[in-house]
């Protein structure tokens, strides 16, 4: 039968927290896709769609537009989504001169692996549960609806799920605006009251059950809903960015807009050693799937020692995008003034008081003290060239060919084309420490006592072989070996403030130590 699919995404999903400051709520990841892609994807190619648009709608629009652009899809702009007279309900009736025939009307925070019926008849989906505390329920007899309860029932059958089909679709129409009509302020009017006085007015429901129901309506049932769907991938979740992964392509969103306009530019500088863009729009870009093993997972000493000598072929060759001059300021300010800011965050947002400390039984001067020791002329004084600027080995994949990178940073303190080798490899000796997996895992250890701070943190000898291969590359190379352990600690003190707790107070006092041990080494005066 002809029927369509009525998506509401225009609401603001304030109980989502952080996540909905940033994007849309049906754009927050479950497994590798979006929530909306599950949504999408669970119907037949040829079901229009109708999607409700409000709260960041240019972000459903430009990614649905980016990675279904033959779909059969029409946007409703919602004009109030949440100010006085917003609901639900309010922005199903914006929808409904496009939905004059049987729909399917699903909400964006619901998501089934379980057949969806077409809307041949009236049905409401359910699942069974135990907590109505934030759902409405239903009774069921004989397979059809006999009753309805708003949240908090105790007598119930089955939670009601914000999947249902109508097949009287004006019926539904006709109790929604009567609705309505009654109570416009009514901001918990939705197809819930509609279908309560459909039932009342004496049409026919069945009953659909979706075993399979999962909810992202609120943190704790995200949660839930990412631990039971399959396909996790290792990445540190950041809330105004994301990476989505298709069969042959991936999506990355940035709430900055200049990200993707300079990560797309960047893309065509590096052409050849990164994966080709092949689409984006003001908040993403899509790029075709690069066929590999992650290089955190494939990597060993020898084919390390080949693949520096590789990226210092194809990726550090040298270039100038500004003067000499004007790019060692830039990377005075880089290596300097972000430091000396991000410490400042960590220390404001933690209470930490910076003094001298013992670490590891060793005595450690205060963090300012350190910093004031490095010589910052000498680390900002750098030649231009091309770089990645992320260069960990996750952002890098073991192809049959080679070598692909992915993830390259937008810029080098704004400049695109000219960075610092140096920062690569900074970068690189400290994912050899540091990495995604050890993380997740809590393969570390900061305990603050009142006399000493212990902090450590597990690795595997292949990585310690590896870090020794870095440093024997540099040593033929002729590059400064201190330069680079310096960075090192400098990127693990710029890191310490964006982490959670306790992984940021790992990175300030390991930091902390290994910048103090840097200096020593390097004979630096303090």
């Amino acid at each position: 039968m002809n029927y369509k699919v009525l998506i509401t995404t225009s609401g603001l999903g304030q109980r989502l927290g952080n996540i909905t400051q940033y994007t849309n709520k049906s754009l927050a990841r479950v497994g590798k896709k979006p929530a909306i892609s599950h949504i999408i994807e669970a119907y037949s190619y040829n079901v229009p769609l109708v999607i409700t648009v409000g709260h960041f709608g240019n972000h459903i629009k430009d990614f649905i537009r980016l990675v279904y652009p033959k779909r059969k899809i029409e946007f409703v702009e919602i004009d109030n989504y949440c100010g006085a007279g917003s609901s639900l309900g309010y922005s199903m009736l914006q929808a409904k001169d496009n939905l004059q025939c049987p729909f399917i009307y699903h909400a964006c925070d619901t998501i089934v692996s379980d057949s969806i019926p077409s809307p041949e008849y009236n049905w409401v989906g359910g699942c069974a549960g135990s907590d109505t505390s934030q759902y409405a329920s239903l009774k069921v007899l004989n397979d059809k609806i006999v009753s309805f309860a708003p949240k908090g029932a105790e007598d119930f059958d089955y939670l009601h799920i914000g999947l249902v089909g109508i097949k009287d679709y004006e019926k539904f129409w006709a109790s929604l605006s009567g609705l309505h009509r009654q109570d416009p302020e009514n901001d918990a009017l939705g197809d819930f009251s509609a279908l309560v006085k459909m039932l009342g007015d004496g049409a026919q429901m069945q009953f659909a059950h979706f075993p399979s129901w999962l909810d992202i309506g609120n943190m704790s049932a995200l949660k839930k809903t990412r631990e039971s769907i399959g396909g996790h991938f290792d990445n540190l979740d950041k809330v105004d960015e994301s990476i989505y992964l298709f069969d042959d392509f991936v999506v990355k969103f940035f709430h900055d807009k200049e990200i993707v306009r300079n990560r797309v530019a960047r893309a065509e500088i590096l052409k050849g050693l990164v994966p080709e863009v092949d689409g984006h729009a003001d908040n993403f870009y899509r790029y075709k799937y690069a066929v590999g093993e992650l290089y955190s997972e494939a990597v060993n000493p020898k084919d390390f020692s080949n693949f520096l000598y590789w990226a210092q072929k194809n990726i550090w060759r040298e270039t100038q995008e500004v003067e000499d001059g004007e790019f060692k300021k830039i990377c005075l300010s880089f290596y300097r003034n972000k430091t000396i800011n991000r410490v400042k965050k960590f220390l404001t947002d933690t209470s930490v008081v910076d003094k001298a400390d013992t670490i590891n039984g060793e005595s450690v001067p205060a963090l300012g003290e350190i910093i004031s020791a490095i010589d910052f002329d000498w680390l900002a004084d750098a030649r231009q060239c091309h770089f990645h600027g992320d260069f960990i080995l996750d952002n890098i994949l073991k192809t049959e060919n080679g070598y692909c990178l992915l993830d390259w940073r937008q810029d080098f303190g704004g400049l695109i084309k000219a960075g610092d080798m140096y920062y690569d490899l900074a970068k690189l000796n400290h994912n050899l420490t540091v990495n995604h997996g050890i993380v997740h895992k809590n393969l570390f250890t900061v305990d603050v006592g009142p006399d000493d701070i212990k902090c450590d943190i597990m690795r595997k000898d292949n990585l310690v072989a590896c870090q020794s291969a870095l440093f024997d590359f540099a040593r033929k190379q002729g590059y400064d070996a201190d330069k680079i352990k310096i960075l090192t600690a400098i990127i693990w003190l710029n890191m310490s403030p964006l982490h959670h707790h306790p992984f940021n107070l790992f990175l300030y006092y390991f930091g902390k130590l290994n910048l103090w041990r840097a200096i020593k080494s390097a004979n630096l005066p303090v």
